[in-house]
């Protein structure tokens, strides 16, 4: 049999990869354990309470499972304990007022309002806000009781079943915690690398830079998000070794990600020299290299394999000096850094060093996970809480969205006229309309920006025609209850998992769901059901959304310039303590400063993106938005090739300099960022700081390299508030 051309064999292999990682990953996971907790409930209330009851119960294992999300074991239940305490009576409420169109009507408005304002907490408070709405539209889908008894008798299969979900998901995040660090820490390796290799394709004089550019700030953004997340879990209680192994592996990925950061650097200049022609691929085949066996070692612990069966990562460090030009001799040549201009043959040997440092953290990261070198967590096992996210549901959040600019109460207040005219026209349609199914649509497609609302439109008219569809093939084939509450659980389960990564996915399984579980509440399991109408209530549901989106909006131009200050004040701090003397027993607070710049460029990159689903005339020029996150990726980079000089290098420092270099660029560097810097206050040259040498033939003296960082630094600094404010002035014009 002929074998398969090379392209095809590479693209099967591609597409296997990324099967086996969406199957193995956290998301699907989580979603089996979602679905596998539904099953079993609701078959336990089945055969208690008989069919009417399961589907209640049903419903409440629904709404408390959608915070289930992977999250750390402390304080689990106080995340999905709000969805049923404040599901449960808006249940209950909208079933005692079925009969009084009007006051059903306030009911979901307010409620509506309610929920969507619990976005203040955004993404603690996202899952909260979905679960109140459709424990609202789902209940307007049962039949309407008879009594106060029967209300209350649904309304305790309804609480049942959250309290046995909650008891479960709590149960489940124990059990599942292991795996969960384990799986986290796997994608995060993964995307790391797709990062790695964005970052060598940047090797290559012929590449498109700006289209590579913008492709590693969304890289950037996306890895910082999903780092938070990470921390979060595997940094909570690091108290087992292997838990102390995981911890350890996920700052050292942390360190890759600050020397790939500075690997940028002297990369333009070195493309401009045609000495660099023989050596800068080299560089790029390690750098690629380097992916590579980060992104199998992910895969190895998706896998769960054991230590020993982890393939260490080989030594490339000799193919970086094997390829490198050699260094001029000290005396033959003058310091090239005395004027502040290195040569190329110097930013080779730079360059190769931080790449070194990025292979370096890899073997580490390989060597940690078989169980070849041990973690250094002192300061996190004692610190850990300030890594992770809070936890508790403080009212700041809620009082810092009250002001009429405020993103959250904008979109709750557009979320609630949306819903409440939604509600008057199926009151009025010429068809048999399902008002629960018109609002699930608005609610659902509708979000707090327009770039999401027009993803989500498309996507949930096309996930509904596939999931009316297979709704009218299963009831054609008159299944059983126990069948649908099997596939309720399945669907839902699927829709769970697929939330964050293809929504197209999600509302398939969410239509399939959702359709069974509101024909149970009002048909039973009789086969009856009308397609056509359901498409209808959804295009309408759609419609609506998309339309309402205009409705006071929260543009992304006006929420840019607070986000440029964010990211110039954590610049600010980040710079203070990065050019501080480290400290003997941790490094913490500059840790914790890095990630707070990491997270503001990441927020500022995300704005960015959504804003281009803008109508034009309220869009906002991209080209400064895009200095700024250049400039703050350069500025992070620079600085941290700093801080690796003085953690790792410091015995090649000549302090007597250095220090007051270091305090007088600090100082600087905050002055630029405010905007309040003077002409006569930029730092001196290396040269002039640097003069005369005391030791002029002293090979190992990389002062001068420091110097230069600082100088660029400052430069950085400046350019980036010069970027913000015409940021600034692109509001005020408009």
């Amino acid at each position: 049999m002929p074998a398969l051309p090379h392209h095809i064999t590479t693209q099967l292999h591609t597409r296997a990869d990324r099967f086996l990682r969406v199957a193995l990953s956290q998301y699907v996971t989580n979603g089996l354990s979602v679905t596998l907790g539904l099953v079993l409930i609701m078959l336990l209330v089945y055969e208690w309470a008989g069919l009417a009851g399961a589907s209640s119960a049903a419903l409440g294992v629904m709404v408390t499972s959608m915070p289930d999300v992977p999250a750390p074991r402390r304080r689990k239940i106080m995340q999905m304990l709000p969805a049923p305490l404040l599901g449960a009576p808006l249940f209950m409420l909208v079933q005692l007022v079925r009969t009084d169109t009007w006051l059903l009507g306030v009911v979901l408005v307010a409620g509506t309002f309610l929920a969507v304002m619990l976005m203040s907490w955004g993404k603690r408070g996202g899952p909260i806000t979905f679960a109140l709405l459709f424990s609202m539209f789902f209940s307007m889908a049962a039949k309407p009781m008879e009594d106060l008894d029967q209300i209350a008798a649904h309304g305790g299969w309804f609480l049942l079943g959250a309290a046995l979900y909650l008891v479960w998901g709590v149960l489940t995040t124990h059990l599942l915690n292991q795996r969960f660090r384990a799986q986290l820490l796997a994608e995060g390796l993964h995307l790391f690398a797709q990062i790695l290799r964005t970052q060598a394709q940047r090797f290559t004089p012929q590449a498109d830079a700006q289209a590579l550019l913008a492709t590693m700030l969304a890289q950037q953004a996306g890895f910082a998000d999903h780092l938070q997340a990470t921390s979060d879990v595997v940094l909570e209680s690091p108290t087992t070794p292997a838990r102390t192994r995981k911890a350890a592996m996920l700052l050292a990925l942390m360190e890759a990600r600050d020397h790939q950061l500075a690997c940028d650097l002297d990369l333009d200049t070195l493309l401009l020299h045609d000495a660099s022609a023989t050596t800068l691929p080299a560089l790029q085949q390690v750098l690629t290299r380097t992916a590579d066996q980060l992104a199998a070692l992910s895969l190895a612990l998706l896998l769960g394999r054991s230590q020993r069966s982890i393939e260490p990562i080989a030594d490339l460090r000799s193919a970086l000096d094997g390829v490198l030009p050699p260094r001029l001799p000290t005396h033959d040549a003058p310091d090239p850094l005395a004027t502040g201009t290195p040569s190329p043959t110097a930013l080779l040997h730079s360059m190769a060093s931080r790449i070194g440092h990025i292979h370096d953290s890899a073997r580490k990261l390989a060597d940690l996970a078989r169980g070849d070198a041990q973690p250094e967590l002192a300061a996190v096992r004692t610190q850990w809480q300030l890594f992770v996210s809070p936890t508790r549901w403080a009212w700041a959040p809620l009082l810092g969205q009250l002001g009429w600019r405020a993103p959250t109460l904008r979109y709750a207040l557009r979320a609630t006229l949306a819903v409440g005219v939604g509600y008057l026209v199926t009151l009025h349609m010429p068809w048999a309309s399902h008002g629960y199914w018109v609002l699930t649509t608005i609610v659902v497609v509708m979000r707090g920006n327009l770039a999401q609302t027009l993803e989500r439109r498309d996507a949930r008219v096309a996930g509904t025609v596939l999931g009316c569809l297979l709704v009218m093939a299963l009831l054609a084939s008159h299944p059983g209850a126990r069948t649908l509450l099997g596939v309720i659980a399945l669907s839902t389960g699927l829709a769970h998992a697929f939330a964050l990564r293809r929504y197209l996915y999600t509302t398939i399984c969410a239509t399939l769901s959702g359709l069974l579980q509101t024909h149970l509440l009002l048909a039973g399991a009789a086969p009856t059901f009308a397609i056509g109408e359901r498409l209808g209530d959804t295009l309408l549901g759609a419609a609506m959304a998309w339309l309402f989106s205009y409705v006071l909006p929260a543009w992304e131009r006006n929420q840019l310039p607070g986000l440029v200050q964010r990211s110039l004040r954590a610049q600010t701090e980040h710079a203070k303590l990065a050019l501080a003397e480290p400290a003997p027993s941790s490094n913490l607070p500059w840790r914790l400063a890095r990630r707070e710049a990491y997270d503001s460029l990441s927020a500022l990159t995300m704005a960015t993106q959504r804003s281009l689903a803008e109508p034009s005339q309220v869009r906002p020029a991209l080209a400064p938005l895009e200095a700024v996150q250049a400039r703050g990726y350069q500025l992070l980079g620079q600085l941290t090739a700093v801080k690796s000089i003085l953690l790792l290098r410091r015995a090649q420092l000549d302090m007597g300099v250095a220090s007051p270099a270091l305090q007088h660029a600090a100082r600087q560097i905050a002055l630029e960022l405010a905007g309040t810097a003077t002409p006569d206050g930029s730092p001196p040259a290396a040269g002039q700081i640097f003069q005369p040498r005391p030791d002029p033939l002293a090979v190992n003296d990389i002062t001068p390299w420091l110097l230069r960082r600082l100088a660029l630094a400052t430069g950085m600094a400046r350019e980036l508030r010069q970027a913000a404010v015409l940021v600034q002035q692109d509001k005020s014009t408009r």
